[in-house]
């Protein structure tokens, strides 16, 4: 048996599918879209079902590609039931599509979801009213905390087993006639009581207020940077290290020497050794950036991300933001592809697809690839410069802060066109649930590493053929005039910047062996998290932009990154 699990967005249908649920979930797209969605099974007494979390969506007449989805999974998939998630405390706008839903007959039960909440802000539902009205079963239900949920289970078994019985009391109407049937239904089953807003619904207010919502702002950000940042070094310095140097180096050193003692296998397998700035080996220096660098500062990323996004910060934050992005030819809602590229360039890229024209498209993608450092590239740049102090970090963010800025302005005014104003819905705060939390985390880091991994290998086994065939040294030469003149750095930084194109990362921890000034490795890190971003997110960039805007972007950001190296490298020999 099938169950479709729909309703608007931030309505806490995620929460909803995980109590159901549990951790055995899978999660795809939808065939031919970028469009995730999850399934599991899910038990009701002695039925067992496949439960679908479909994409939120505020009708069934679509309005964007997620809409267009969850359209398709309702009529393609022939659920043998519905469960529609409604968000308690507005129940006007969710009966819009819960109607829709009832007109095509297909068995229902409406779920009255945050039934805390509603309560909390004065608002009373007469369930078995609207119960009657509709002629479905209507559960109140607080997913975060489970209370309800049980019921939730009963209704949707006995639904299952009663389905070839049901009649709804709704037949197909216009919009209009719809909307104005929803305008009587609240009336009748609704009632308001006026209530002081609690500390919680004033600082909801404050995060969307001119002034006080800016500064709820920077402090989030400041404090989301510092958490990542701790919790990184602290599984680095406390877990992943100690695993590495004790552990995995010495026993994988030692069965590849067992192996192949010496030559070019050795050398390419764990090169000179397991430690990971001198050795270049794929079985060390790939396996120690990749999980023991990289995977702790992109798990606690996404796990604070995760806790900003089930909060309801993110969507508070876009509307504050709004004003200044609109200054580089975006809106406030462009915020969140910048944020996940923080985490990950790739999927940063993907997440423009929520703009609305392709002018919006191409200025945040040349954005982000140009000047956003993912995750894993900010952890090696902090373990380089990190023990020469802040201050020369400061200058590598300053640096592609000035660069976001200037670029988005001139790309703003240079591109024909006009930034459409923001429409985002703004919901409640509410406390995330840490079983959901901790799935999400799970599932973007799993697929972070899924796509990451086989480039990095894939990188260290390039540069490793590169320098046994001579290539690397042929390049040294035809480049390095650029390299020493320019941006002040010796020849051998060439394979750093060379290597760059596969794993920014992976080049930049290239630098460290290299002997290079504190004042040198600021200019190279600089250099290389301007310039070509990774494979994997060139290849989503052809994908996404097409050959004759992704040339634009590949020569923006050459050129943008021998500037700002060359400005850098003046900076430095005149202090």
């Amino acid at each position: 048996m099938k169950i479709l699990l729909m309703g608007n967005p931030n309505v806490g249908k995620s929460v909803v599918f995980s109590r159901l649920t549990g951790v055995q979930v899978t999660s795809s797209n939808y065939a031919g879209t970028t469009v995730g969605y999850t399934q599991g099974k899910v038990k009701l007494g002695k039925l067992v079902a496949e439960l679908v979390d479909v994409p939120g969506t505020y009708s069934l007449q679509p309005s964007c590609q997620a809409e267009e989805v969850a359209r398709q999974m309702f009529q393609e998939e022939s659920p043998d039931l519905v469960v529609s998630v409604m968000d308690a405390t507005n129940l006007e706008r969710n009966l819009f599509l819960t109607l829709q839903l009832l007109e095509s007959g297909c068995p229902l039960v409406l779920v009255m979801n945050m039934w805390d909440c509603a309560q909390s802000k004065g608002v009373h539902l007469d369930l078995s009213n609207l119960s009657q009205a509709l002629g479905v079963p209507v559960v109140a239900l607080t997913a975060v905390s489970g209370e309800g949920l049980k019921e939730l289970v009963e209704v949707m078994e006995e639904s299952l087993k009663q389905k070839d019985h049901y009649q709804p009391k709704i037949s197909n109407m216009s919009d209009e006639k719809r909307w104005a049937y929803i305008g009587q239904l609240v009336s009748r089953v609704q009632r308001i009581e006026h209530r002081h807003p609690t500390l919680l619904q004033r600082l909801e207010r404050a995060s969307v207020h001119p002034i006080y919502g800016f500064i709820i702002a920077l402090l989030v950000i400041y404090l989301t940077l510092q958490v990542v940042v701790g919790m990184g070094e602290f599984l680095i310095s406390n877990i992943f290290d100690p695993l590495y140097y004790q552990y995995y180096g010495p026993f994988i050193t030692q069965v590849v020497n067992s192996v192949a003692p010496n030559g070019v296998i050795n050398e390419i397998l764990i090169g000179n050794g397991y430690e990971y700035a001198t050795s270049f080996g794929l079985l060390t220096t790939g396996v120690y950036v990749e999980f023991a660098v990289v995977l702790p500062y992109i798990l606690s990323f996404y796990l604070v991300l995760g806790v900003l996004e089930d909060l309801g910060y993110l969507p508070r934050l876009a509307v504050i933001i709004d004003s200044l992005m609109h200054k580089v030819g975006l809106h406030g809602f462009s915020i969140i592809p910048i944020i996940l590229g923080l985490g990950c360039n790739f999927p940063a890229v993907l997440s423009t697809r929520i703009l609305e024209g392709r002018r919006e498209r191409f200025i945040a993608t040349a954005l982000i690839a140009i000047s956003v450092p993912c995750m894993a590239q900010t952890a090696v740049i902090i373990g380089l410069l990190g023990p020469y102090g802040l201050n020369y970090i400061a200058v590598v963010y300053g640096t592609l802060l000035v660069i976001f800025i200037t670029m988005g302005m001139l790309l703003n005014r240079l591109m024909p066109g006009e930034s459409p104003e923001i429409f985002v819905e703004i919901p409640p705060y509410r406390i995330p649930h840490l079983r959901t939390l901790l799935q999400k985390t799970w599932t973007r880091v799993k697929g972070f590493m899924i796509e990451a991994v086989p480039f990095v290998f894939l990188g260290l086994l390039a540069i490793n053929v590169l320098y046994l065939v001579g290539i690397m040294d042929y390049l040294t030469i035809l480049l390095s005039p650029i390299l020493s003149q320019l941006l002040g750095l010796p020849s051998d930084a060439i394979g750093a910047l060379i290597m760059g194109f596969l794993r920014k990362d992976l080049a930049t921890a290239m630098l460290a062996p290299l002997q290079l000034t504190a004042q040198q490795l600021t200019v190279a890190s600089t250099f290389l998290a301007v310039s070509f971003p990774c494979i994997a997110t060139f290849a989503v960039l052809f994908k996404e932009l097409g050959v004759k805007d992704l040339v634009k972007v590949v020569g923006i950001m050459m050129g943008v990154a021998l500037l700002a190296g060359t400005i850098l490298n003046l900076i430095w020999s005149v202090i």
